[in-house]
């Protein structure tokens, strides 16, 4: 008697109906949403959409991620390669992701407001940090900076430090064992953490709202030109801002599974 196949047991049964279920929430929260506003947006023309991507808000976005870059790179070393008393530094990193937008928003403002604490050190050298596009960087820098931290920080960690090591017995300065040894294994890291924080950045809304002071045509952020827009019944200027800033979503988003992949094939080559 010829025994009976078994058929492999899944935790989950039925993949017709799991998958019916998963298509159908997929499209009620994601596909039909960005459908319709694709739909919108196909009158309005590719040119005007192309004109908001200069706007200074994704200049302002762009100048805070690469300053996430540069500094987020140096707190990730120091919090994987040094130990010192008093680790809280490595659980503040964390704050922005769980403390609330708005709240930050508040926080910052009081903060760099003239009458703040920073406000008033910066006022003898004629600086301002609330009301000005420096307080949108200083927001925008504010949420971005884990993102590039909590990306870096485990690839450092497992960098083993012989590495180093053997590239200064070979006569090597701490300067070039850096850029020639262990930069080139935290490209890719670094990469995917600058797009993760310029797409933050990008769409940020709750943080940057007050710090902002929403100025005309000096300090407004481009989600509340959207609610503007929407207030004014100007439903296509609505549209078009939404597109672009859905066109730079897409494209990060892309550029970092790209990167992800890059970085699979990579370290399987070493």
């Amino acid at each position: 008697m010829r025994p009976l196949a078994l058929k492999a047991l899944s935790a989950l049964p039925g993949f017709g109906l799991a998958m019916g279920v998963t298509l159908t929430l997929l499209s009620l929260v994601v596909l039909l949403p960005i459908g319709a506003l694709l739909g919108r947006g196909a009158a309005i023309g590719p040119a005007e959409i192309a004109a908001l991507l200069g706007r200074e808000r994704v200049r302002a976005a762009l100048v805070a991620a690469l300053f996430d870059l540069v500094f987020g790179l140096a707190l990730a070393w120091v919090l994987a390669r040094y130990r010192f008393p008093g680790r809280l530094v490595d659980a503040a990193v964390d704050l922005p992701f769980a403390l609330p937008t708005a709240v930050a928003g508040i926080a910052l403002t009081a903060l760099c407001a003239p009458n703040g604490p920073l406000g008033q050190l910066l006022a003898p050298f004629g600086l301002r940090g609330a009301y000005t596009e420096a307080g949108i960087w200083i927001a925008l820098i504010f949420v971005g900076l884990p993102f590039v931290v909590r990306t870096v920080q485990p690839v450092i960690e497992e960098i083993d430090r012989e590495v180093e090591e053997a590239s200064a017995t070979l006569g090597a300065s701490r300067a070039r064992t850096f850029v020639r040894v262990i930069l080139p294994m935290l490209v890719p890291a670094l990469l995917t953490g600058f797009a993760l924080s310029l797409a933050r950045a990008v769409g940020e809304y709750g943080s940057v709202i007050f710090i902002a002071g929403n100025l005309p045509i000096q300090t407004e952020i481009a989600p509340l030109l959207i609610i503007i827009r929407l207030e004014e019944f100007d439903y296509y200027g609505a549209v078009a801002i939404a597109l672009a800033m859905l066109g730079i979503s897409f494209a990060l988003l892309l550029a970092i599974n790209l990167l992800q992949i890059w970085s699979r094939r990579r370290m399987g080559a070493v």
